[in-house]
């Protein structure tokens, strides 16, 4: 979840060069991206810890992005006291990493839904009756033996 996570806050972390023309001192796609992890891990063990007993189909999707944003206002807490952050940039930090992590969980949702199961199509026939050819009978019986 972390390396998920932290790919799509690095991807995003490009915007404000693109966008705006900005090019700071710290590499933003760099920042965002670890951002992005620390908020991925954080949330991967929130739902150990609150959902362990569901599965993805048992889990709605607002619920999956509440998990999500509790998440991100635990980083923006961590974040704004390691940076030594004043009030007025913790509360301009805590929704924009909530809203970020909500985004994320509830898309995490979304493709994990989609994912296909890697299950066998199902068979033209009867498994039980049917026939193996004469080296296969063969390997069969040596390795009964």
């Amino acid at each position: 979840m972390g390396l998920v996570w932290g790919a799509a806050w690095s991807a995003v972390g490009t915007i404000p060069r693109w966008v705006f023309g900005f090019d700071p001192d710290a590499p933003f796609p760099l920042v965002f991206g670890v951002l992005g992890f620390v908020a991925g891990v954080t949330f991967a063990a929130l739902l150990l810890l609150a959902e362990r007993r569901r599965s993805f189909e048992q889990m709605s999707l607002p619920r999956f992005a509440a998990w999500g944003g509790v998440g991100g206002l635990l980083l923006a807490a961590i974040f704004t006291r390691a940076a030594s952050l004043g009030a007025a940039d913790a509360l301009a930090v805590a929704p924009t990493f909530a809203i970020a992590s909500a985004t994320c969980a509830a898309a995490s949702l979304a493709i994990a839904r989609r994912a296909t199961r890697g299950e066998l199509p199902p068979g033209r026939g009867d498994a039980a009756g049917a026939e193996l050819a004469g080296g296969e009978r063969r390997r069969l019986a040596r390795r009964e033996d």
